[in-house]
């Protein structure tokens, strides 16, 4: 794993959308993933490309969505 945290490249970040909701993605440079708050998920990031899957995505916490 690399130490240096990579930067989502924002018109790329404006383009993506999430496939369950098509709602907008926020980027977690800590976390490496694009967050979906509308459906609750985060997807990941794998060397610099969003896998933008359902069944590869984590269900974020109420804790992470400020609820």
């Amino acid at each position: 794993m690399q130490s240096y945290h990579r930067s989502m490249d924002s018109k790329l970040l404006e383009l993506l959308v999430c496939p369950v909701t098509k709602g907008p993605l926020t980027w977690n440079v800590e976390k490496q993933e694009l967050a979906s708050r509308s459906a609750r998920l985060a997807y990941p990031v794998r060397d610099g490309i969003p896998v933008l899957l359902e069944n590869e995505a984590r269900v974020l916490s109420d804790e992470e969505l400020g609820i």
